[in-house]
């Protein structure tokens, strides 16, 4: 089976500064990949390069197609969803409208795997605030609504960024419950995550990042058994 994703040698910079140093990276399809690592060490780097966000040397490869150069609606409209870690919702539309903005165009598509029917059972918030202006959510209340954006956007491949960073426990659940159903459905999932315990249930494998690298790739069964690993670049003891 060809991988969905393939990253390889990928180097990218802000400015003058490199952040990634040679990361290479495969995702099959329906695979979720928990990626793990202290804060620096350049996971939030590595999410923004696959949407095209950042200055990016190497190849990545997203269903047989080179993502380098594209813009990020374009590496979107292939197929690839992304939760970013700032939410990135637009405060000025409501809620409804952000939801609307995440559905692609139908036609020569497949049937839509998501509907605003499976964002509402997921998130009933989203349904009670349809009319409400994006900006005045809560910070979870965001948060579901980029991830119920994302999910209506039909993706094969979903990147998502620190979902739960600073959330209340009932806004955890609920998210965890929404990344569940992507899981259930087939799509794969790059979960960049602190809490251990969230990518335990979502993901089958982990890699570990330190210094814009690469340092563990395995399974879930053999990250738990590597001490050493979560020791030395995770500071769990």
């Amino acid at each position: 089976m060809k991988p969905l994703l393939e990253i390889q040698d990928l180097r990218a910079w802000y400015g003058a500064s490199q952040a990634l140093h040679g990361v290479s990276l495969r995702i099959e399809p329906g695979e979720a990949v928990a990626l793990v690592g202290r804060n620096g060490s350049g996971r939030s780097t590595l999410a923004k390069a696959i949407m095209g966000m950042v200055r990016a040397q190497g190849a990545i490869g997203f269903g047989g197609t080179s993502l380098m150069g594209l813009r990020t609606f374009e590496i979107a409209r292939l197929g690839v969803g992304y939760v970013p870690e700032q939410r990135d919702v637009f405060p000025t539309l409501t809620v409804r409208e952000n939801l609307l903005l995440g559905i692609p165009p139908r036609s020569g598509r497949r049937a839509a795997r998501f509907t605003l029917d499976d964002a509402h059972t997921l998130f009933p918030v989203l349904r009670e605030r349809a009319r409400t202006k994006a900006g005045a959510l809560s910070g979870g209340e965001q948060q579901m609504l980029s991830v119920a954006r994302a999910l209506l956007g039909d993706p094969d491949l979903v990147v998502i960024d620190e979902p739960t960073e600073g959330l209340a426990g009932q806004v955890v659940a609920q998210l965890a419950a929404a990344l569940k159903l992507l899981r259930e459905r087939g799509v794969a999932m790059l979960l960049i995550e602190q809490k251990l315990a969230i990518a335990d249930r979502l993901a089958n494998r982990v890699a570990v990042m330190g210094h814009g690298e690469i340092v563990f790739d395995g399974s879930m069964e053999s990250f738990r058994s590597r001490a050493d690993v979560t020791q030395e670049w995770l500071g769990v003891g």
